[in-house]
Parts: C-alpha cells; structure tokens; sequence
C-alpha cells in the first residue's frame, strides 16, 4: 500500500505542478483574450492547490503508515485520491470546458462537492488513525 501511495502522490503531485504552470502561464493569456473568466481561471487555480496539498498529504501518509493505524491508512488514502479526481478534476473540466470545445458541463457540478467530502473524510480518517492502534 505504501507503494501505491507513492506512486499516486508522485503522479499526482507531477500533473498539480504542470496545471498550476499552465494556469499560471497558459490560461491567464486565455483570460486576457476573453475565451476563459477570472472565475474559471480562479477555480483552475484551486483544483491545481488542491492537487498539490492532497498529493503531499499521500505521500505523508505512505511516510507515516507503521506509525499509524493501518487499517485506516489505506482508507484515508483512498479517500485523497478520490477526491482529488473528483475534486480537482471537476474543476479543471468546469474550468475549461468551453475553451476545449466541449461547452459549460455544467452537470460536473455537483461532483465538485463529493470531491471535497472525500478529501474531508481522508483527513479525518488519517486524524483517527492517530489515536486507534490495530
């Protein structure tokens, strides 16, 4: 599991970075021709934070697995990781969706959300992990 974990926040954490570089360069230029908002651009920006955060939290995680609670571990890290599909990913098509072509998707909107109580749920099942032993 602690593999996986890994592999995950190094992928993950790989692509957060690349988005956060592309809004940051790529996007802002999209803005400034009309094709993409200052809120599309915002919320880009968050699922890209949001990646990066959940992504070193996977790799604490894998860090931390023989101190902690095993059983738990593997669901708040399944947790991360689902959420920043959902949550992150929602975003980035919300986000982006018109400028791709494939217009407002704007039934993506309520899986932004779920997205976020998984990554809720993750911290928590990683701070309960602290204070139950196996």
């Amino acid at each position: 599991m602690q593999k996986r974990l890994i592999r995950f926040a190094g992928i993950s954490g790989a692509i957060g970075v690349a988005l956060g570089a592309m809004a940051a360069h790529f996007l802002k230029t999209k803005m400034e021709s009309g094709s993409i908002t200052m809120n599309e651009l915002q919320a880009f920006e968050t699922g890209a934070r949001y990646q990066i955060y959940h992504s070193l939290a996977l790799l604490c995680l894998a860090l931390l697995h023989d101190k902690l609670n095993s059983k738990l571990i593997p669901k708040a890290g399944y947790c991360f990781m689902a959420g920043i599909v959902l949550f992150s990913g929602s975003l980035y098509l919300l986000s982006t969706g018109g400028l791709m072509g494939m217009g407002t998707m704007r039934w993506l909107g309520p899986v932004t959300p779920i997205g976020g109580v998984f990554l809720i749920a993750g911290w928590l099942l990683t701070g309960i992990s602290a204070f139950k032993k196996d």
